[in-house]
């Protein structure tokens, strides 16, 4: 499957003009690609991560839930566009703890 350069350049480009990003988070995102489709605090292809904070908060399971997403991939919970599931391939699991802390930190 080749790269989707544009999705990977609207994420960049939305990286570089918001000003609440997730410090040393950002680079575990922007690796692995949720910024193609994910903006902290505005909706793209899927729900802003403060959204997703928003939907999640005061579950004590939601990193499972989430990791398990990120890995799995989805449908439906946002809307009809789909999410690529994400192997340690494209992130670790260490990044991916970090990540998913600074999401549901929103």
């Amino acid at each position: 499957m080749r790269p989707r350069f544009d999705l990977l350049l609207a994420g960049l480009l939305t990286l570089a003009t918001t000003a609440a990003w997730a410090g040393p988070a950002d680079a575990a995102l922007a690796k692995a690609g949720c910024v193609a489709c994910h903006a902290p605090d505005k909706k793209l292809i899927g729900p802003s991560f403060k959204d997703i904070a928003a939907r999640y908060k005061g579950q004590k399971d939601a990193p499972a839930q989430l990791a398990d997403k990120v890995r799995k991939g989805g449908k439906g919970s946002w809307g009809p566009i789909p999410m690529p599931p994400s192997g340690e391939d494209k992130i670790s699991e260490a990044d991916l703890k970090l990540a998913l802390d600074w999401v549901l930190s929103q």
